[in-house]
C-alpha cells in the first residue's frame, strides 16, 4: 500500500473520527432534552399565571377614568 504511511497515525485518525461521530449524535439529543425541559417550565409558569387573580387598578387611574 503506502510505504511511508504510519499505522499509528492512521489509527489515531480513526479514533478521532469515531469520537466526532459519537459527539455529533449526542448533541441533538442533549439539545432536545434542554428544549423539552424549557418547554415544560414555560408550560408550568403559564399555568401559574392563569390561576392568578387579575390585578387591581391603582386608585388614581380609576378616579381619572370616572371623571372623563
Amino acid at each position: 500500500m503506502y510505504p511511508y504511511m504510519n499505522e499509528d497515525v492512521a489509527f489515531e485518525r480513526l479514533k478521532d473520527l469515531q469520537c466526532e461521530m459519537e459527539n455529533s449524535t449526542r448533541l441533538p439529543t442533549a439539545a432536545a432534552a434542554v428544549a423539552r425541559n424549557l418547554a415544560a417550565r414555560v408550560w408550568w409558569l403559564g399555568a401559574l399565571a392563569m390561576h392568578r387573580p387579575p390585578r387591581r387598578r391603582p386608585a388614581a387611574s380609576q378616579g381619572a377614568r370616572e371623571e372623563a
